[in-house]
This record gives C-alpha cells, structure tokens and sequence, in this order.
C-alpha cells in the first residue's frame, strides 16, 4: 500500500500542478469553460447541477487542487500514520469532484489513480485485515481487467492484427513522436513485432497467476516498462506512475500464500468475485433472450410477405380506400377519381423501421396518407433467409417484392427513405413503372459520396470498427451493459423499448454490417453520373450534414436534378438545426419532416403540380429551391 499510494500521490501531484499552471484552459474561452462544458450536466438533478458550479467557481478549484498539492506531498514523505487513509480517500474524491470541471484533459491516469487512492484510503482506515485484503483484490482484478479488456479489444482493430498500429499511433500529432515513426518504417519487421508485443502483454496478463506466480514478475516488469515507454514517447508521463500503482496489488495477489509476505493473506474476494461474474452472466444471458423476443415480435396487425430471395420481411400498413385529403392550408386538392398514393418508408443502415415515429405519427394524425413501414432482411421481426453473397440489390428486390405484396393494385407509391434507404429507393424506383408517383430522399446515402466526400471516405473505416466492436460486444453478452441512448429517449414514448431492444440484439448489427459491407463495395466502384429517376421528388437535407460537409450539399442536389422533368415537382430543401439522426428521432424536427411530406404530396396532386409555387414556411429557410437551381 505504501508503494501504491507514493505513485498515486505523484500522479495527483503531476496533475493539479498541471492544471494550476494552464488555468486558462477553465477560463471563459478556454478548453474547459464552465459555461460550456457545464450543458452536458443539464438533464442532472437540481442540487447536483449546484454542487457542480460551486465546484467549478474558480476559487473553489483552485482551492481543491492546493489542497490536493499538499496532500501528495505528505503522502510521498516517510511514514505509516492513520492520516494517509484519509489522505487517500480525498485525493480520490476531490479527483472525481474536479473531472467535470477538467474533462478535457483528464484521462484513464486520473481514473486509476483515484481507484488505488479510494481502496488504499479505505484500507488503510480499516482495522479489519480481511476488508484490506479484500480491498487489495479489488484493484488487482481492476488491473487485469484493465490489460485484458483492453488488449481483447484492440484485436478487433486490423491495424493491430497486421502489426500497423504502432506506426500509426507514432504518426498522430497527439501522441505520435517522429523519430520513433522513422523507426517503425525503417524496421517495419521490429514495429510489428513489437506491437504483437503488446497485444500478448495485454491479452494473456492474468497468465501471471499460474503456476505459483512464477510469471509475475517478468509480466508486471513488461508491463511497467510499456508504460515508462509511453511516458518518454507518447507524452503520458502520468500513466507510468498511476497504472504501475496497480502492480503491487498484483504482485501481492499472485503471490503463493506460502510466502511469508502473503501469510494468511485472505482470497475469499476472489470467489466472491468468481460468484457475482457468474451472476452477471446468468442476467446477462436473461436480458439478451428478452430483448431477443422483443426484438423479434412484430407489432400488432403486423403482416409478412417471403420476398423472392427467400427472406421474409415484416411490416405494417394503414391503407384506406379514400383519395388523399387536401391540406388544410390551401397547399392542394386531390386529383378527383385518382386513387391517393401510399408512402412506404425505407431505413437507413443499422436503423429501424420506428425511427420513422415522429414522421409516421403526424402522417397519420394530421393527414389520410396511407402509409407502410417495413423492416429489411435481418432487422426486427423481419428473418433473413437468402443464400450466397449479398448485394444491395437483393435489398432492392426485396423492396420491390414488399411493394408489390403490400401496396394495392393500381394505387401509386411514394418512397421515403433515409440514409442509405435513400439509395434503395432511387434504385428501385426505376423498376416500378407508372406506379411510383415520387421519391422523399431523408438526408441521403449517394452512390459517389466515397469517392467524392473525404469526409465520408475518412468515416467509412470509423463505421466499420463501430458495427464491429457493437457485433463482437453483443455476441459476448455485453448488451445488458448498454445504457440507453439520448436518441431513443427521444423517440416516441411507445416505442421505445421496442427500438432498445432492437439496438442492444446482436442481429441489427449483423444485418448492418452484411448491409455495410455491400455498401462500401458498391460505392467504391461506382462510376459516371446518376441516371434520370422518375416521379416527382422531394430532397431533405440536414443542416449539420450539408454544413460540414458541403460535397453533400451538391449531392443531394443531383439527386433532385435526376427527377427533372416536364410535368414534375422537385423540391430541394434544408432543415434547419438537424443532424442525419435527429432529423427523424428529434421530436420538433420529425414532425416538421412529416408535415413538409404531407405538404409535398398535396401539391404533387395539383393539376399545376410542376408549377414552383413557394410555401410561406419554407420562405423562412435560407436553403431552399423549388424547380429552381439550389441557391448554396
């Protein structure tokens, strides 16, 4: 404990006098300003908001970290008072106190050190050997769990298969360091070998425990050294004092209780820990099987049709015999005798068909649209039969044949899809005929957006590592872990759970990365221009999307251009505040997609439909073209 805390101690040390020194950083303006940072604790309970201001005042901040100082201090002099526990048990709260206030800028140094600092403050405390003991394990286990997780994780980068990882980290401006990246390219064969290194240090750490302890310590020594490394090459000076704390916990654990230093030393934590992890696979296990027949049950009145491919797809459908109703603005009247087309709604990647809730619910309140939503091959209720490679257009027909089945003869079809249902709906536009009335593109998918987008090309690979890393996590039996997101709260009340469970199952992810896979393969090879689309179209761009992006901008206008023609309606517009996500999950901006669809079909219905007549509402959007060239 000694030994663990000096390091702990210097950690601390190292870091408050860092902050002091860059105040700036927490000042108005700064990387850390309060009144910026201080909107991630909105949605916290009153009081906690309060402590957290009383905490970030710069007085008080500046008082913690002094305090801090001086506790380290005495913490590094000689000495085996009761005074440390409390010491320690400070240094680790005041730490999590301050990381609001220093997020950017505190990192997993900080957060080991106040694990080693709260169990050494409370061993120390404590008269009872058995808790000191227990408490020692605690962080041992935290250290292996540390290294494993870590390691085991890192596998599933192929740059750290390959043995490129570490040239690549030595490239980065944050942590890279030149020379070192000159000798990784020089002695390609060492680099590699060196990062298969530190995947087997990470992956196998707990091996020490075998055979007597006997690997401890060439394994802790490896381990040290790696974080010494670090600290010189890297810059993370902290993390060769705050995770090499955690060694003599391990060195304590792995040592035969025959030794004298570990004499009577009491493992029952370690059962106790082998018990609850048994437990926690047992709810794990629960939860996926419940969130699976969740995920799974179609909704009420839901229907299924087996697509040519064998797959069989889910969906839900309101279908009246009534002509569209005119919009109550005036926008436009239905065509007399002309049967009123029916919108079916197309998921992006990794989406559900209820992320459609708050477009679906307004179509349905305030309009007679009819409407079907659908989940795709391998997503939901739907099951995903087909054999042999998959191709985006086997989605494709598999969208032609739900239409087919699901859509009454004789009545037109409008396709809305967002992301990459976009896409799919721009291809299988050309095969329904006279039937398709019109496309609603919902911040789409472009069949040339990798080539012609660096940022989405630079994204593709960051995609590709998050389904992964989701597939491989749920395949373990970590989806009971899964916090629910912010954007699911969002959604519509009564879907919730539905769109959790299918979110925290195995088989979205599945489906999306098959989906991805096809995807990237596809957009990669695509060449010339977009052909000519038929029906009317309607194109809705996210604010955020075309802002850092404005490649996606022209895009989306190219997709509205190749519905031009005599006789049809184009609109291309932005909403306003929307990312590609809260374009449909955010209430206010779902329901204002909705009500710009209900307002497009209404006038794709007039006699004069090709006519650009303005909407007073979208005169307020600075974005915005009817039959007209996209003024940005």
């Amino acid at each position: 404990m000694a030994l663990s805390e000096r390091l702990t101690a210097a950690t601390s040390l190292t870091s408050s006098l860092e902050h002091l020194t860059h105040r700036r950083h927490a000042r108005p303006g700064g990387l850390n300003d309060w009144a910026i940072a201080r909107d991630n604790h909105a949605p916290q309970h009153p009081i906690l908001r309060r402590a957290l201001d009383l905490i970030a005042d710069e007085r008080t901040t500046t008082g913690l970290h002094l305090a801090r100082v001086a506790a380290s201090v005495g913490l590094l002099l000689p000495g085996d008072a009761r005074w440390r526990g409390a010491a320690n048990l400070f240094l680790g709260l005041s730490n999590a106190a301050l990381y609001p206030r220093h997020r950017y800028g505190t990192d997993g140094a900080d957060q080991a050190s106040t694990l080693v600092q709260s169990a050494v403050g409370l061993a120390r405390l404590s008269n009872d050997p058995r808790t000191r003991d227990a408490l020692l394990w605690y962080v041992a286990a935290q250290s292996n769990l540390s290294y494993l997780i870590s390691g085991w994780v890192k596998l599933l980068g192929k740059d750290w298969r390959s043995g490129a990882a570490l040239g690549g980290v030595m490239r980065t401006r944050t942590y890279g360091q030149e020379d070192i990246w000159r000798l990784t390219r020089r002695y390609p064969r060492a680099a590699r070998t060196l990062a298969h290194g530190v995947l087997a240090l990470e992956c196998l750490f707990p091996i020490l425990y075998l055979r007597g302890g006997r690997l401890a310590k060439p394994i802790i020594g490896s381990a040290a050294a790696f974080h010494v490394a670090n600290g010189f090459v890297m810059g993370l000076g902290r993390f060769a004092t705050s995770f090499t704390a955690m060694h003599p916990m391990v060195a304590y654990t792995s040592t035969p209780r025959s030794h004298p230093a570990a004499a009577g030393r009491d493992d029952r934590m370690l059962g106790a820990a082998a018990l609850v992890l048994a437990g926690g696979v047992a709810v794990a296990g629960a939860v996926a099987a419940g969130r699976r027949l969740r995920a799974v049950e179609p909704w009420p009145d839901g229907r299924t049709v087996t697509t040519r491919h064998g797959n069989e797809l889910s969906y839900n459908a309101r279908l009246t015999d009534r002509p569209a109703r005119a919009d109550e603005s005036d926008a436009a009247e239905s065509t007399a005798g002309e049967s009123a087309p029916v919108v079916v709604f197309i998921p992006g990647l990794a989406s559900t068909a209820e992320h459609f809730g708050w477009v679906t619910e307004k179509l349905l309140r305030d309009s007679d649209i009819d409407l079907v939503t659908y989940s795709r091959a391998g997503y939901g209720p739907s099951r995903y039969r087909a054999s042999g490679p998959f191709g985006l257009d086997q989605a494709v027909d598999d969208l032609e044949d739900l239409i087919a089945a699901a859509v009454p003869a004789g009545r037109p079809v409008v396709l809305a899809g967002h992301s990459l249902g976009g896409e799919l709906a721009r291809r299988v536009s050309a095969r329904l005929g006279d039937r398709l009335h019109g496309v609603v593109y919902l911040d789409s998918s472009h069949p040339a957006e990798l080539l012609r987008s660096k940022q989405q090309s630079d994204s593709a690979e960051r995609l590709r590592g998050g389904l992964v890393t989701f597939l491989n996590s749920l395949r373990a039996g970590m989806g009971a872990l899964l916090v629910r997101p912010d954007w699911v709260e969002s959604l519509p009340a009564g879907y919730r759970r539905k769109v959790m469970a299918q979110y925290a199952d195995s088989r979205l992810w599945e489906a999306g990365m098959r989906e991805w896979e096809a995807t990237e393969r596809e957009f990669r090879a695509f060449e010339g221009d977009l052909p000519a689309a038929p029906g009317h179209a309607l194109v809705l761009s996210a604010q955020q999307t075309v802002d850092r992006d404005p490649e996606q901008l022209l895009m989306h206008k190219e997709l509205g251009d190749a519905h031009r023609a005599p006789g049809r309606l184009v609109r291309n517009e932005v909403v306003e505040g929307a990312d590609h996500d809260s374009l449909l999950t955010s209430a206010r901006l779902g329901t204002e997609v909705g009500r710009r669809i209900i307002d497009f079909l209404a006038q794709t219905l007039r006699p004069d439909a090709a006519e650009p007549t303005r909407n007073p509402v979208h005169a307020r959007n600075p974005v915005h073209a009817e039959k007209t060239e996209n003024p940005r």
